[in-house]
């Protein structure tokens, strides 16, 4: 009774039960020994804390719940019902801990740790397996978590906290991030194989003004880019379908439904010509980007150096 009423007492003072729950976890592995044991003294010396420590901090923990947890017999104990049902939340919650702890020692271990990496879309199917298969010569067992998306979701990727690095375009410009230039992507005019221009193996872009184009949707940075290239040569695009990967988008105009620039296909696609631009200039830039002032962990540091060390040459050229 006494227990429960401070514990009443204890509660409507903080008003909030996150306070019980941080005043209560550094008491659970000591609680946990006791009831393992069932003997403070052999308890303290197990787990090598002074005796006095170990029974203060069950009997806070005991006045904390409001319940008795422990029926003592001099320093022998025995569980009470109360506290047979908290011990068996309690050891799952102790051996969640130790297994998520286990896992951010791995992913920080230099020899099998894991990068979490993120890439454009148009990188996936020759780039990005490339670059790992080269990196893993020299770190075979480090693992990677692979994240395709477009770049402004892998740059709030990066803010989360849910990628260490990521391979996008344009290179941010962002108070919050570190980016840096490693290439540079020739964009080409993808008209289909029937189309008036497809035996033309160069142009001005102003001659597709007329054109009906398939874009990414806006908020890609290739549409962003797309939409800049075209105000460059003088008009804005008539945007007729929009999708979210390049490879649909050749799908559609292998299907004549417009024209698009695009980066180079992995694979040549059926159905399409794909023409080099003159004018204006047609790349894209690639870079890598981190958070700042994010501390890497061994395997995502030398993965950045090797990433770094591809400067001018990431991609086919």
């Amino acid at each position: 009774m006494v227990h429960q009423q401070r514990s009443q007492e204890w509660l409507s003072q903080t008003g909030d039960v996150e306070d019980i729950v941080t005043s209560l976890v550094p008491r659970l592995a000591y609680f946990a020994g006791v009831a393992r044991t069932e003997h403070v003294t052999r308890a303290a010396r197990e787990m090598r804390v002074p005796q006095s420590t170990l029974s203060r901090a069950v009997a806070r923990l005991e006045e904390d719940l409001g319940v008795d947890l422990f029926a003592r017999r001099g320093r022998t104990v025995s569980l009470t019902p109360a506290g047979r049902t908290f011990l068996a939340s309690v050891e799952r919650a102790l051996a969640d801990l130790e297994r998520a702890a286990e896992e951010v020692r791995a992913d920080a271990d230099p020899a099998v740790g894991k990068v979490a990496f993120g890439f454009l879309h148009t990188m996936g199917a020759e780039t990005v397996p490339g670059l790992i298969q080269a990196f893993r010569a020299d770190h075979p067992r480090i693992r990677f978590s692979l994240v395709q998306n477009y770049g402004e979701a892998m740059l709030e990727g990066l803010r989360r906290g849910e990628l260490d690095l990521c391979l996008t375009s344009p290179v941010p410009d962002a108070p919050d991030l570190v980016a840096r230039r490693l290439d540079e992507q020739k964009l080409r005019l993808v008209v289909p194989a029937d189309h008036r221009l497809a035996p033309r193996r160069r142009i001005r872009l102003s001659e597709a003004a007329e054109e009906t184009f398939v874009t990414l949707e806006t908020g890609y940075g290739l549409r962003r880019i797309t939409d800049d290239l075209c105000a460059q040569a003088g008009f804005r695009p008539r945007v007729a379908f929009e999708g979210e990967e390049a490879e649909t988008l050749r799908g559609l105009v292998a299907a004549g439904l417009g024209v698009a620039l695009l980066p180079p296909p992995a694979f040549p696609r059926p159905g399409v010509a794909e023409l080099a631009v003159t004018a204006p200039r047609a790349v894209r830039e690639i870079g890598v980007a981190w958070l700042d002032g994010h501390p890497d962990t061994p395997p995502v540091a030398a993965f950045k150096k090797f990433l770094l060390s591809r400067r001018g040459r990431l991609l086919p050229h």
